[in-house]
């Protein structure tokens, strides 16, 4: 045999790996360090879901036990009175006052959030930029009693002429009728609520439009288009998802709040249709101003309204969920 002709012959191909190999490799179970970082991550994802299952079960069965004892109806009651035999409270006037000062939040909140994101990102220079976003940090470390402290002596007494304002040349729709008083409602604690979850969406926001590739925005502006036209054809289609994410971690905040709430708002247990007259109060609210004086039954009336709140959370983020995996141009939407 010709000795070109053998070493013209091709080597025999390397034995290639089984799937299971293939996939035991990627996830990096062949090194036992990586076996026990799997092994934790995975018991801690098993425990988290273990201690909302708690939680979950918890609620249910106190909540129960006091709905059982309610002598009205739990969604359409417009009274919360544990004391009498048998109790009669419901969640109708609660829900009110939560979903409309969160929304109200909202409403304030995400625009100038996003505007303040989108100034730091791509309008302000450097120097500006970062004691900027420095000072936006600090305001979302500060407790919640700051804020309710705040909104009680500066906030409340400074926005009766807003009130007045608003009665003046607004009143006329029902909303904005003011019947005197404190400013004490549903619309003083929208107002607070947006101040607070202001960092968090900023910051979240600003995070998320620094992560826009320079190439989109190179090509628009070789396009001839201006900076603005840049913001509106890359940045926000890109960041939409991320600004929906911000925003839901905002509003996780407003329905929660406790203290600041409690410290701005005059409740009445009544539904209004004005926003500028006392409010009936949040679930948070009530709980944190009528827990420490509740009976059993009572607490376990508060418990049943927390269980309320527990759900709406839930089905919050559960639907911010569902928005973002649609959202493909955004690189964490399928995580």
């Amino acid at each position: 045999m010709d000795i070109s002709t053998q070493n013209t012959e091709a080597p025999p191909p390397a034995p290639q790996p089984t799937t299971g190999e293939t996939k035991r490799a990627a996830r990096g179970a062949t090194r036992p360090g990586d076996r026990i970082f799997l092994g934790l991550s995975r018991g801690s994802g098993i425990l988290l879901l273990v201690i909302m299952a708690a939680i979950a079960v918890f609620l249910t069965y106190r909540a129960t036990l006091a709905i059982g004892k309610d002598h009205g109806n739990f969604l359409t009651t417009f009274e919360w009175n544990t004391n009498l035999n048998p109790p009669v409270f419901g969640i109708a006037v609660l829900a009110f006052g939560t979903v409309v000062s969160s929304i109200i939040a909202m409403i304030i909140a995400v625009p100038i959030a996003v505007a303040i994101a989108l100034f730091l990102t791509h309008y302000a220079p450097r120097r500006m930029s970062g004691p900027i976003a420095y000072v936006i940090d600090l305001l979302a470390a500060v407790p919640s009693i700051v804020y309710g402290l705040w909104g009680a002596l500066v906030l409340v007494p400074n926005l009766g002429g807003v009130f007045s304002w608003l009665n003046d040349y607004l009143g006329w729709t029902g909303i904005f009728s003011w019947e005197g008083g404190a400013p004490r409602s549903m619309l003083t604690v929208g107002i607070l609520l947006a101040i607070m979850i202001l960092p968090i969406i900023t910051n979240v926001s600003r995070e998320v439009f620094r992560q826009v590739p320079r190439m989109h925005e190179e090509a628009a502006l070789a396009l001839g288009a201006t900076r603005w036209e840049v913001i509106r054809m890359a940045v926000l289609p890109f960041g939409r998802s991320g600004v929906i994410s911000a925003s839901m971690l905002g509003l996780g905040r407003a329905l929660g709040e406790t203290m600041a709430v409690a410290t701005v708002l005059s409740p009445d247990f009544l539904i209004h249709a004005s926003l500028l007259n006392p409010g009936g109060g949040t679930f948070a609210q009530n709980i944190a101003s009528k827990f420490s004086e509740a009976t059993e039954d009572g607490r376990d009336a508060l418990i049943a309204s927390g269980l309320v709140l527990f759900v709406i959370t839930l089905l919050v983020n559960g639907a911010a969920r569902m928005i973002i995996a649609r959202r493909k141009e955004y690189s964490g939407a399928n995580a």
